[in-house]
């Protein structure tokens, strides 16, 4: 290892001759390569950074979204539930069958727009997930 190292850091001193053994203006090609180099990398490295910062904001734009997402379909499943005993308990009276289909397309709205909530809830946390 100790001679394997030894060669590399002979070829290295080989390479710092060459350079500077090189005429001066080959030296500022040289120099003007890496400097252009380096700002190529300066730049990607911005890019990189900006485009983190705009994932991070989309991520944390959609875990509010699927939060309060959530928070609607609990809401709306509560209120489903609540009318769904008010109904059972006003079935022993005999509900006039106007008021009837009235509460039947409610409820059928309502689970309509559950469904059309989860799905979304679904998708965004399918975004999540691909963020």
């Amino acid at each position: 290892e100790v001679q394997k190292l030894n060669q590399q850091l002979e070829e290295k001193n080989g390479e710092i001759q060459q350079m500077i053994n090189q005429p001066p203006y080959e030296k500022e090609r040289e120099i003007l390569r890496l400097q252009k180099t380096l700002a190529e990398k300066e730049r990607a490295q911005a890019t990189s950074d900006v485009l983190c910062r705009s994932l991070t904001d989309e991520t944390h734009q959609l875990q509010r979204k699927l939060a309060s997402t959530a928070e609607m379909c609990q809401h709306l499943a509560k209120c489903l539930e609540e009318k769904q005993r008010k109904e059972k308990g006003n079935s022993d009276d005999q509900i006039p069958t106007e008021r009837s289909n009235q509460l039947l397309d409610n409820e059928t709205s309502l689970q309509a727009l559950i469904c059309n909530l989860q799905d979304e809830n679904r998708m965004l946390k399918q975004k999540v997930a691909h963020v």
